[in-house]
């Protein structure tokens, strides 16, 4: 009778009977910090036509779920503070706790972004002074997707010495500097991915709107094409491998180098897999604005002038899907790193980003000076979170006259043998760091670039060789590993550049 009973029940519910609780994302959960000042919006799922509330600092809005189940509210403006409750109601209740408001940025990129505290300078020192529980973060799971999805995995956790050595060691200096100067509580998204293209990280619809970035879903199409031909030949590999393994260990040798696996469906480097999974779910959550450490898998992959359009493509992308309006863009310069004479990407995926600055409420870090030529991974993430603060502090939060970036390369005027560069970002003056300014080359009107003798006089920087007659182009830290010295006396470093192509 009781089976029967359990049958009936589920064949015909009772009246008025939600089959389906009230759901939350993941990132409407305790802990969080909502961004202050901008209107609070709150979503969800719950059964098609069900009636759910929010309740949070004497506000309260409902509405029902729609025939797909998603419902949201949006609550007035709040000002920092915390910690409060968050009341969610429908066919059950769900409150969260702990929450605070101040100031939310997302942080996305490649590896140099995930790069944890934990592995930048002097971490032992640094995770044992991270006790700053109004600094949450929360770390998005790695995921990829065809399709948009609708939610992510991660949770918020409050910054302290146990859950600050995973954190963005980026993400935790510049939230660090900020929540300190600032005094409001600061929430930090990651969502990065090592040895990611900036092409995976923006939808489809933008990459496909422009004929110059559709083939990037172009050669990936041949990619998944070519898939199971190149799966096969890969096992094949794979069993030769593990028999050279077994040998080479077996006779006390080095075993060979292991074959990679094919790149093919799930994999990160597919064009908007990255957006879709793991940027899509967090654009209905208000931000400030974002940070960004990217391009090294660009510049090897030899994206160079490509790069200038993608970049910018990409963060308009961005604005236009979060719906916030132009919201503040910072990102970080490719840092030093390869053999100088090295010729490769590098130097024209520096010259795309400083064009990104042509676009409204952006900034850029330079870091061509704390980079190693050595390691792709530089450990000295403090000076690169606090150049992207500086940034932050100037232009979103007001603070007029506070120097952010190093010396940009405005334009040059040529007077005889002479070319005279003029600059923006002065921070009190031109300085050459170390001794006699390097870096700076000279062509004429053969293309030929030779070293040029610089100095400062003033404002500017004068260029001469006795090996150019007649100077028409100039440049300047223009390797993957440059070898400049141009700062301004506020400290910061001039961005590599170069006059004319």
């Amino acid at each position: 009778m009781k089976k029967l009973a359990l049958l009936v029940f589920s064949l015909f519910p009772l009246a008025g009977f939600s089959t389906a609780a009230v759901r939350l994302p993941a990132l409407l959960s305790d802990r969080m910090v909502i961004q202050r000042e901008l209107p609070v919006r709150v979503w969800g799922w719950a059964d098609p036509g069900e009636e759910v509330s929010v309740a949070f600092r004497g506000q309260e809005a409902s509405a029902a779920a729609d025939g797909a189940g998603r419902w949201e509210v949006y609550l007035k403006p709040v000002a920092a503070g915390g910690p409060f409750e968050m009341t969610v109601r429908g066919s059950n209740t769900i409150v969260l706790r702990d929450v605070y408001s101040g100031e939310v940025w997302a942080a996305s990129g490649q590896s140099n972004m995930v790069w944890p505290l934990q592995r930048s300078n002097d971490a032992e020192q640094e995770i044992a002074a991270a006790k700053f529980p109004e600094i949450r973060y929360f770390k998005v799971k790695l995921a990829t997707a065809d399709e948009r999805r609708d939610d992510v995995e991660g949770e918020w956790l409050a910054v302290s010495p146990q859950t600050a050595p995973e954190f963005s060691a980026v993400g935790y200096f510049f939230a660090r500097h900020l929540h300190q100067k600032l005094g409001v509580p600061f929430g930090v998204i990651q969502s990065a991915w090592g040895g990611t293209p900036a092409e995976a990280w923006m939808t489809a619809e933008a990459l496909a709107a422009d004929p110059s970035l559709s083939r990037f879903q172009q050669d990936w199409a041949q990619v998944l094409a070519e898939h199971p031909r190149k799966t096969k030949a890969y096992e094949k590999a794979l069993k030769r491998w593990e028999t050279a393994a077994a040998k080479a260990e077996a006779a006390g040798g080095r075993a060979p180098r292991k074959p990679r696996a094919p790149r093919g469906p799930g994999h990160p480097h597919a064009p908007a897999g990255l957006f879709n999974a793991m940027i899509a779910p967090l654009t209905p959550y208000a931000i400030r604005g974002a940070i960004w450490y990217q391009g090294e898998s660009n510049a090897n992959s030899g994206h160079g002038k490509l790069y200038r359009r993608l970049f910018k493509s990409m963060i308009l992308d961005w604005r236009r899907e979060w719906g916030l309006g132009p919201f503040p863009f910072l990102f970080v310069q490719l840092a030093n790193y390869g053999r100088v004479s090295e010729q490769s990407a590098w130097p024209e995926v520096r010259e795309a980003q400083a064009m990104a600055l042509d676009l409204v409420n952006t900034a850029m870090s330079v870091t061509t000076d704390i980079g190693n030529p050595n390691d792709i991974h530089p450990r000295n993430k403090q000076d690169v979170g606090r150049r992207l603060a500086l940034a932050a502090r100037a232009k979103v939060y007001g603070e007029s006259g506070l120097a952010f970036s190093g010396p940009v390369f405005r334009q040059a005027t040529r007077e005889g043998r002479t070319l005279r560069l003029w600059f923006d970002h002065l921070g009190g003056g031109l300085s050459a760091r170390g001794g006699e300014l390097r870096g700076f080359e000279l062509a004429g009107a053969e293309g030929k670039y030779v070293a040029a003798e610089a100095r400062i006089v003033g404002v500017n920087v004068l260029l001469s060789s006795a090996a150019v007659d007649a100077p028409l182009k100039a440049r300047y830290a223009w390797a993957a590993a440059p070898d400049g010295n141009l700062f301004n006396k506020a400290g910061l470093p001039a961005s590599p550049f170069r006059t004319a192509e």
